[in-house]
């Protein structure tokens, strides 16, 4: 088996690195690059987000408090939580050579993706029935003390625009990593990592790890406001 993995090894060993480990260091070293990149663009969306709160604090209240599905977000915001712990068990388990239990570990991770993805999707229905998603299916009222209701201002759009744009793009995200980690759990379970080489899911366990990390600031910056 040690010679099996040794193989592997030897094999993903690309010709313009010197050792594996070089090669590691190189891989986690452009992931990482390309998580800053990531940041920056999700930055942008958080500036947005700032600049439009701070103009309309009670626009962003009114509408978390009434239109956002704050238990949904919370089983969603677990569901992601406990899979950044099976992608980091996953990368334990093929360091020890464990590759079937790296694997199943990564088919869990991607069931729970699924299950955000699904939670997500009925959110977004229910944003359609409720008339908030702006555009030409934008028919949001707001309720008066007295009961009457009266059309939304505009304003309310913006925290909506900014609702689906970002969760959106998070959702996409996920998406990619429910294909990265599938296909990477496949090729565990048919003994193409092991301790020598284990860099493909290393790296995609950090690319998951940092979608879980932008829903945790996208929850509270869309479901907390209004202190449920």
């Amino acid at each position: 088996m040690a010679a099996s993995t040794e193989a592997v090894a030897q094999h993903a060993l690309r010709h313009h690195f010197a050792t594996m480990e070089q090669q590691r260091q190189s891989t986690t070293l452009g992931m990482w690059i390309f998580l800053v990149t990531e940041i920056m663009f999700f930055g942008g969306l958080f500036t947005a987000y700032l600049i439009y709160r701070v103009a309309h604090p009670d626009v962003w209240e009114y509408a978390s408090r009434h239109h956002m599905e704050f238990w949904l977000g919370t089983i969603n915001t677990v569901i992601l939580l406990c899979s950044s712990l099976t992608v980091a068990l996953s990368v334990h388990a093929i360091q020890l050579g464990q590759r079937k239990i790296c694997a199943l570990l990564l088919f869990a991770t991607v069931l729970m993706g699924f299950g955000f993805l699904g939670i997500k999707a009925k959110e977004y229905h229910q944003h359609y029935e409720d008339g908030t998603v702006p555009g030409a299916w934008w028919h949001m009222d707001i309720e008066r003390p007295d009961g009457t209701k009266y059309p939304a201002p505009h304003e309310f759009q913006l925290f909506f625009y900014l609702y689906f744009v970002m969760t959106g793009l998070h959702a996409l995200h996920v998406t990619i990593g429910i294909v990265l980690l599938g296909i990477i759990a496949v090729w565990a379970w048919q003994g193409k990592y092991g301790p020598e080489y284990h860099n493909p899911v290393h790296i995609s366990g950090l690319y998951w790890h940092f979608v879980d990390l932008v829903w945790i600031f996208l929850f509270p910056l869309l479901y907390l406001i209004a202190g449920k």
